[in-house]
């Protein structure tokens, strides 16, 4: 996590530009199929670890969720990013302490709290 953590801060930019527009980004000089490895192998790497720690349901649906939650609440690809760290975090705590509570399995709760958030995300009016 630690090195997946500083390479996305080191190739913050390149992956940046590279997302929103490769065509640009190869203008400014970056390296567009290099940027891409390198988040295909961070993103290989995070699935394949948390895999084995928590199971594909909980990391597939952390990984889809928390941004599509945060989607319609922020205007910035970065507000994005730190919106859906922090919504993901919530979903993480709000489910365990649901999970105890209820005397449930920790997974499907912690998705179950990250539906309700996305949900009621999506009834707000758009920004």
């Amino acid at each position: 996590a630690i090195v997946v953590l500083i390479l996305t801060v080191y190739y913050w930019r390149p992956l940046l530009s590279s997302t929103v527009n490769p065509d640009v980004a190869l203008i400014e000089g970056v390296n567009v199929r290099h940027t891409e490895l390198i988040f295909v192998l961070m993103l290989a790497c995070v699935v394949a670890l948390g895999m084995r720690v928590v199971g594909i349901l909980l990391i597939i649906s952390m990984l889809i969720i928390p941004p599509a939650t945060v989607r319609k609440l922020v205007s910035t690809p970065s507000q994005m990013a730190i919106g859906a760290s922090i919504v993901g975090m919530l979903d993480v705590w709000i489910g365990l302490a649901f999970s105890w509570y209820a005397d449930l399995p920790a997974g499907p709760s912690i998705v179950a709290v990250s539906m309700v958030f996305f949900v009621l995300a999506m009834l707000l009016p758009k920004r």
